[in-house]
């Protein structure tokens, strides 16, 4: 299992799509943390690109791997080695890359300019996100045969998560104004990995005051140990999860 780790991680590593996906993220760091003279402002400018570029480019660019390796993948089962450990190994390969992109790309920049808890949270969800949209990706590739129809449900649920949620939870939260939910709000954005990572990193530029009353439950929760804690187990199910259905689904299809 660890070779064919291996083996997607160095074949992916040398993609011109992986080596332009590191040198954006590393130019755009160095420059955002260049032209800024406080390093906050560049940190939620990186936030933004964190919580929007990384998804998208986790749930394609994985998406389409799978597709094109599918060949690949075929042979591998030709041998005597179970669906597990095929599909696994590809997981391993294809996150370890990212989380290499990412440790260049933003830890480089991270460890000259910002080598603080507020730098290393970036890097941290950073890293998480890459693992969990790869995840997912790979729920929607091996659900669907089709490569269109796979790339394009990738789509939709990057366009989910990174913006439909929100505009579904300001509108749940107006529509019932006259109740107390900021508990339940907590709850909810458990739901949506990007909006997790989101407060996290705010919480610990110590910004929250800028969330109102909301903000305070966060800080009270998420900004102690115990929600370290519970931000790092719910981002690490959602990793998790959408592996494991997969993992079911690939073991009963038809190749």
């Amino acid at each position: 299992m660890l070779k064919i780790s291996r083996y997607v991680l160095y074949d992916i590593i040398r993609n011109k799509v992986m080596i332009a996906y590191t040198l954006f993220l590393l130019i755009t760091s160095m420059c955002l943390f260049q032209l800024e003279e406080n390093s906050s402002k560049a940190i939620l400018s990186l936030m933004n690109i964190v919580l929007l570029v990384v998804p998208l480019v986790s749930l394609v660019f994985s998406t389409i791997h799978w597709y094109n390796s599918y060949e690949f993948i075929e042979l591998m089962l030709t041998q005597p080695i179970s669906r597990r450990k095929v599909l696994l190994s590809e997981y391993m390969g294809i996150s370890s890359s990212f989380l290499t992109a990412i440790l260049i790309g933003l830890g480089v920049p991270i460890l000259i300019y910002e080598f603080n808890a507020v730098g290393l949270s970036l890097l941290l969800v950073g890293c998480l996100l890459s693992m969990v949209f790869t995840s997912i990706s790979f729920l929607a590739a091996v659900k669907s045969r089709d490569k269109a129809k796979g790339i394009g449900v990738a789509l939709l649920l990057w366009f989910y998560f990174s913006l439909l949620f929100d505009g579904l939870l300001l509108l749940l939260l107006f529509a019932f104004s006259d109740y107390p939910l900021e508990k339940f709000t907590l709850v909810v954005s458990s739901l949506n990995p990007i909006d997790l990572g989101r407060i996290f990193i705010m919480l610990k530029m110590d910004v929250s005051a800028l969330m109102g009353y909301t903000g305070a439950i966060y800080k009270e929760f998420l900004g102690s140990n115990l929600g370290l804690i519970y931000t790092l187990v719910i981002m690490i199910v959602w990793a998790i999860v959408p592996v494991w259905l997969s993992l079911r689904s690939f073991k009963k299809k038809d190749l």
